[in-house]
């Protein structure tokens, strides 16, 4: 197998081995491993045409479609990185985003262009907009060309820039435990090792057929790409509104590795699988939060043949653990050990190592550890931190610093090693999937201009993980109508992030110690409340 340390070389080294073999199936159409490559090339040529300097950022707003992957690996070949936009973003969040990044250039299509214009207006550093297509509508934005993507992939080959395996690849944004969404830096060398770590385990081939369900915003849900490329497997890319698309287009495809979060699993777990399905699905994995155990049960019964492999695992370092299947039965509630070519340590406060069962910090060191924060010293000083000279690991003589991530979560390993989750020490909120922050959801209802003060926590929930819900109060002591404010949620809120119930309350709401909030004393109030009800 042809070496490789850079993202689009997963790509390259595969059409080496195996031009004709499909690569990347989306709808009615699929790209053999040849013709892939030539079109990563060919937009990466375009991209040194326009300019593109080494590092720069890419911004990419599109759902699932081929031009999204090609625009990915197409930026890395350049040598620029790759910020991949979650298309249920709204502009707001959009605009945060790409300003955040300093994007250079932005990659999206007419349709979705007229819904962000706006937001344009404010990115200062943007230079360039590629549509996938031609505009029906003329488009005015001050300062930036606007270039078609079949223009550019006809541009004549042309190296990129020198990069190398530490280099800067992508910023990935993920919601932080206070304000605006944060971008998480990946080099070539994290998606790599990430990708043949995951593919190692799972034991991916190139007779596999994954389907990326997830946003290619997500780690997890790029590493569908990464993992498959690797390992010269063929992709399926899938935008789906039901939980029954889902499942007919593993039927269709004859999909072999199901990646997903627990949300959706506890919708499929709900649905009638064929029989034939488990003859072909040589797996599914979990990623996003714990599986409901009788979600497992359910779906390993209607899937008896199809392995469960229960990962867990943080965008700061891309996967940290995975459940062996054939321990399943015997700990469904671990998280496992930690994956190849990572080690994860629990730690007390002081940097020492726990002892079995003892609660402690979960601590990764490896290959995958991100660059940190982007634009965020203090952040970044937070989670990344040096390892203590005493960590397993380490050596006396050893004078530079090693940097690893602390995930702020709470968990706990077994005599055998097996590690178990307890909790997270932050206040964010794991609904769907998806990580949001209070703070964020706090931010946008303040913009309503109707809210006086207000406090947005996660409570359990059967499906979600956790239920975002808000009190709130009305602002200069006017009446608060929580339907209206529910209906400016919808407006300014991605699906993921609109609570799932509001309480309205007199003001002020009470305060601890500190003079803030008292965001968890309203949590158990309303937890409480909420249960006494059921």
């Amino acid at each position: 197998m042809p070496k490789t340390s850079l993202l689009h070389e997963l790509i390259s080294a595969s059409a080496e081995r195996a031009p004709s073999s499909p690569a990347l199936t989306s709808g009615r159409d699929t790209l053999s491993y040849h013709e892939l490559d030539n079109q990563v090339a060919g937009l990466a040529s375009g991209l040194i045409e326009l300019g593109i300097e080494r590092g720069e950022r890419v911004g990419i707003f599109l759902d699932k479609r081929i031009e999204t992957v090609v625009a990915s690996f197409a930026a890395a070949r350049a040598g620029a990185a790759f910020v991949p936009v979650n298309p249920i973003l709204k502009s707001e969040q959009i605009g945060h985003i790409l300003r955040d990044c300093n994007a250079r250039v932005l990659i999206t299509s007419p349709e979705r262009l007229p819904l962000i214009t706006g937001a344009l207006e404010h990115c200062h550093d943007l230079r360039h907009v590629i549509l996938t297509a031609p505009s029906a509508k003329p488009v005015n934005l001050p300062g930036v060309s606007i270039a078609l993507w079949s223009d550019l992939l006809a541009t004549p080959r042309r190296a990129g820039n020198r990069i190398i395996d530490t280099d800067l690849l992508s910023i990935l944004y993920t919601s932080g435990s206070t304000g605006r969404p944060k971008g998480v830096v990946l080099s070539h060398r994290n998606m790599v090792a990430g990708a043949k770590s995951v593919a190692s385990y799972l034991g991916n081939n190139p007779d596999d057929s994954l389907l990326a369900a997830l946003p290619l915003s997500f780690d997890a849900g790029f590493s569908q790409l990464t993992t498959a490329f690797h390992s010269g497997a063929r992709v399926v890319l899938l935008n789906y509104l039901l939980p029954q698309d889902v499942l007919k287009a593993v039927v269709r495809e004859k999909i072999t590795g199901l990646t997903a979060v627990p949300p959706l699993y506890i919708q499929l777990a709900q649905l009638n699988w064929p029989e034939t399905a488990t003859s072909h699905l040589r797996y599914f994995a979990n990623t996003g939060g714990r599986m409901p155990l009788e979600t497992l049960k359910t779906l390993r019964a209607q899937l008896p043949q199809t392995k469960p492999f229960l990962m867990y695992g943080l965008t700061e370092a891309f996967r940290a653990t995975y459940l062996p299947p054939e321990q399943a039965d015997i700990r469904p509630d671990s998280i496992g050990k930690a994956i190849p070519d990572a080690e994860v340590l629990v730690l007390r406060d002081d940097g020492s190592e726990c002892a079995p069962n003892e609660p402690g910090e979960l601590v990764q060191r490896g290959a995958h550890v991100a660059m940190g924060y982007w634009n965020d010293p203090e952040k970044t000083a937070e989670r990344f931190k040096p390892l203590p000279a005493s960590a397993p690991g380490r050596q006396a003589g050893l004078v530079l610093p090693e940097i690893a991530v602390f995930s702020g979560d709470t968990v706990r390993r077994d005599e055998e090693g097996y590690l178990y989750f307890i909790g997270r020490r932050d206040e964010m909120m794991k609904t769907s999937g998806y990580r949001v922050s209070p703070t964020e959801v706090e931010e946008i209802l303040y913009a309503t201009g109707k809210v006086g003060e207000c406090v947005a926590f996660g409570i359990p929930h059967a499906t979600l993980g956790q239920a975002i819900c808000v009190i709130a109060t009305g602002k200069d002591g006017t009446q608060l109508d929580p339907a209206i404010l529910l209906t400016e949620c919808r407006q300014r809120m991605p699906a993921y992030m609109i609570p799932a119930a509001i309480e309205v309350r007199e003001g002020p709401l009470p305060r601890n110690p500190n003079g803030k909030i008292d965001r968890k004393t309203l949590s158990t109030e309303f937890d409480t409340a909420n249960k006494a009800q059921q």
